[in-house]
């Protein structure tokens, strides 16, 4: 008969440096290396706890006096489309979407830099190169996609060049959206929106209750459109509740808003890998 433990990872903490999302903010992270056999178990639990995946480091935010930032997620089955999504998906229907193993392209990377430059020029991406790049799509010890859509090829070309494209994890209730990016130059399309809603239909298709969109900030102009998309949970409170009214949700920072790093450790739910044989 063998026995073995639950999983015990290491805990760390990032320095303080500036909060992407809400200014004269310090962001600081709680962390976990994701390697090993266990690799995916880890990850499913953890995104169930409000953690996202960067490529082989499980995070979530563990500021020293705001908790702002809210993991979200869209109830597969309660979803229904607005009537300005339903306008971007008719807008965008002549695109192909083709999934694939994660591994990275130059066309991917270009795309990717247009996107940035016209997008998030200050942000924490800006100055990644074509190696950096291709390790955040590349290093991954779980079940991840490269989700890719084309758009129609020019008069006398074969090509369809691409517009959109989602790193995507594959959890055991859902997807997970862990980066997108797509043509800026095709504002208008809503082609963001439109990568959403099929991953929406995705999750349908395979069974799946939830996709994971990330971090939904009350306050930050970069995170709003999620409040957007309906049947919205947010984890909050160390548990998974209906978004509601958003203006309910303040970004208001306290010094006792935010439980001690060790108490924030112990309450984090492990998977437990015992078997016996």
């Amino acid at each position: 008969m063998r026995h073995t433990l639950p999983l015990a990872p290491q805990f760390y903490v990032t320095a303080p440096q500036p909060c992407p999302y809400l200014p004269r903010r310090m962001e600081r992270k709680l962390f976990t290396a994701l390697q090993g056999e266990q690799a995916e178990l880890l990850n499913d639990a953890l995104s169930k706890q409000g953690f996202r995946r960067s490529q082989n480091v499980l995070y979530r935010p563990a500021c020293a006096d705001c908790s702002a930032c809210l993991s979200a997620r869209i109830r597969v089955a309660d979803f229904k489309p607005s009537r300005s999504q339903r306008k971007a998906r008719n807008r965008n229907d002549d695109l192909m979407r083709s999934t694939g193993a994660p591994w990275a392209t130059e066309e991917q990377y270009a795309l990717f830099r247009r996107y940035l430059e016209s997008r998030h020029a200050d942000g924490g991406m800006a100055d990644m190169d074509i190696f950096e790049f291709a390790a955040m799509i590349e290093e991954t010890p779980v079940r991840s996609r490269v989700v890719e859509y084309t758009g129609q090829p020019a008069e006398g070309s074969a090509h369809r060049p691409l517009v959109g494209v989602c790193l995507t994890d594959i959890l055991d209730d859902g997807l997970s959206m862990v980066y997108s990016f797509y043509e800026p130059d095709r504002a208008k399309r809503s082609i963001g929106t439109h990568v959403i809603l099929d991953h929406v239909e995705m999750a349908r298709e395979a069974g799946l209750p939830y996709v994971y969109l990330g971090y939904w900030v009350p306050g930050s102009t970069k995170m709003g459109y999620k409040a957007r998309f309906s049947a919205l949970e947010i984890y909050k409170g160390g548990a998974w509740q209906d978004l509601g009214d958003p203006g309910d949700h303040g970004s208001v920072t306290h010094p006792l808003s935010v439980a001690p790093i060790a108490e924030q450790v112990a309450r984090i739910s492990l998977p437990d890998t015992r078997s016996t044989g």
